[in-house]
């Protein structure tokens, strides 16, 4: 497990959405990259964001995976702890 990556995904994700094969398959790529404790979903408003925005933004973050943008997620991660922003 790293800092920044995709959190995986619970099994009760699977069982309750309905997507089409293609999307399932997307959902693969997630896997190239190691998962993390924080990502580009968690800064982008967590609990606010549907499953499959998630997804997506789990999959930009592997296209564009660098030092640089884990940075940035990072400290984009503090303010977003900090103000409970998309907490439940």
């Amino acid at each position: 497990m790293s800092l920044v990556g995709p959190r995986p995904l619970p099994v009760e994700d699977f069982e309750r959405v309905g997507m089409s094969d293609d999307f399932w398959d997307a959902i693969q790529d997630r896997a190239r990259v190691k998962p993390g404790m924080t990502g580009l979903w968690q800064i982008s408003g967590r609990s606010d964001v549907e499953f499959k925005e998630m997804v997506l933004l789990d999959l930009y973050y592997v296209e564009h995976n660098s030092l640089l943008f884990d940075l940035e997620i990072l400290f984009e991660t503090i303010p977003a702890v900090l103000f409970s922003r998309g907490a439940y």
